[in-house]
């Protein structure tokens, strides 16, 4: 399964089984997590989908980490097969269409890009990566390859453009900073090895200050030079392993991406707690117990994060405390909040989305939508929400209050 790194792992004398749970298939009833569904949610305001379209999800249904990305009026959508669109936000009409898949042999046989991470819009061009170690700069208005560039490893996580430079975060620890216009490699740094035994997923790495900030799977967050490419400082957030122990115990640590506000960076480290810590010198200022499973949303006043028991938390952006937390969504599968019209939306594995009141943690409208599933948070533009499902389908979602 591509969601585990590896299943199997040799130890003198033993042969140790690893089951992750998105690879997992129960064969015995009383081996099924039980879904409990929300109660039928009083409506406070009236979702409502305005447009649907399809980017020819490829038939394999493997996990995905694709997500959309809007710029100027326009979304754009891609799957792993290679299909990457332009659709109009108005109305979802399609304004180009490229297969970046490959066509090979005698018989022209198309070989999947296995496109991966996302796609960021900046500027004149769209960015993705892809699991071939390969990275694309599209042109907006017609979908034409301005540039492709191979690069030190799989990029599963979506490019970052800041300072006239794509930054893309690398399966094997590295981070590489690109020429946006022609693709050039301008600099390379090594964050540290990932560990043996890994999710296969990267995080994105975060600018501001002119500076890069990334975390790596092991439990450390590196602090870069955007122009000159290097490393700055380094923390090791999670609990260093003991000679002779296994990369095992990394399995707890969760790929999220850290969140910069002012001089101050969040992260999950994966030893189970949030930690903030000084954009200028690493040096930790506070630091709370929170096992966190999805990307961190921070506004104003709070930090909104889902555990690992898929509960919604809020905290205090000062010092990590506890405001409230939504636990009625046990064992559904939410993606990373987003903040759309003063509500946070989730999204889960059932196929419902979630408005929720941000000062109190209380549910205002529910829209579920049958036979799907969401794995990746939705995008906002404007008066209008943005989510791909699974299989493909692009949602256009609006609301209005009673």
């Amino acid at each position: 399964m591509r969601l585990c790194k590896y299943l199997l792992i040799g130890l003198p004398g033993l042969m140790l089984v690893i089951l992750c749970s998105a690879c997992s298939l129960f064969k015995n009833p009383e081996d099924t997590v039980k879904i409990v569904l929300l109660h039928t949610i009083k409506n406070r305001c009236i979702p409502k989908i305005i447009w649907t379209t399809s980017v020819n999800n490829d038939s394999s249904n493997l996990y995905s980490n694709l997500h959309l990305s809007c710029y100027d009026g326009m979304v754009y959508t891609a799957n792993s097969f290679g299909i990457v669109k332009a659709l109009y936000a108005t109305n979802g009409k399609e304004k180009w269409k490229i297969d970046l898949s490959k066509k090979i042999g005698i018989f022209s046989k198309h070989v999947s890009a296995l496109l991966s991470g996302g796609i960021t819009a900046n500027g004149n061009y769209i960015y993705i990566g892809s699991e071939r170690a390969q990275i694309y700069a599209l042109n907006n208005k017609d979908g034409s390859i301005a540039w492709q560039k191979s690069i030190s490893g799989e990029v599963l996580s979506r490019p970052i453009v800041s300072n006239n430079l794509v930054l893309l975060h690398t399966s094997n620890g590295m981070v590489q900073a690109l020429d946006q216009k022609n693709g050039a490699i301008k600099w390379s740094v090594s964050i540290g090895t990932p560990a043996v035994m890994s999710f296969r997923s990267e995080t994105a790495p975060s600018s501001a200050l002119g500076g890069v900030i990334v975390s790596n799977d092991k439990g450390r967050i590196s602090a870069i030079s955007i122009q000159q490419g290097q490393l700055i400082w380094q923390q090791q957030l999670s609990q260093m392993l003991l000679d002779g122990s296994s990369d095992i115990e990394y399995l707890r640590n969760i790929d999220t991406t850290p969140v910069i506000l002012k001089d101050i960076v969040y992260v999950l480290a994966g030893n189970g707690k949030l930690v903030a810590l000084d954009l200028h010198s690493g040096q930790i200022r506070w630091e709370r117990e929170m096992h966190g499973v999805r990307n961190l949303l921070i506004d104003e006043q709070r930090i909104y994060l889902i555990n690992d028991n898929y509960q919604i938390n809020a905290l205090h952006i000062n010092n990590g405390l506890s405001l409230w937390n939504q636990n009625h969504l046990p064992h559904h599968k939410l993606t990373s909040p987003v903040l759309f019209n003063g509500y946070l939306v989730v999204c889960d594995n059932q196929g419902c989305l979630y408005w929720i009141k941000r000062s109190n943690g209380q549910y205002i409208a529910q829209q579920c939508i049958l036979n799907t599933s969401f794995q990746t948070a939705p995008i906002v533009l404007s008066d209008k929400l943005f989510i791909q499902s699974q299989n493909g389908t692009v949602y256009a979602i609006r609301f209005q209050k009673y």
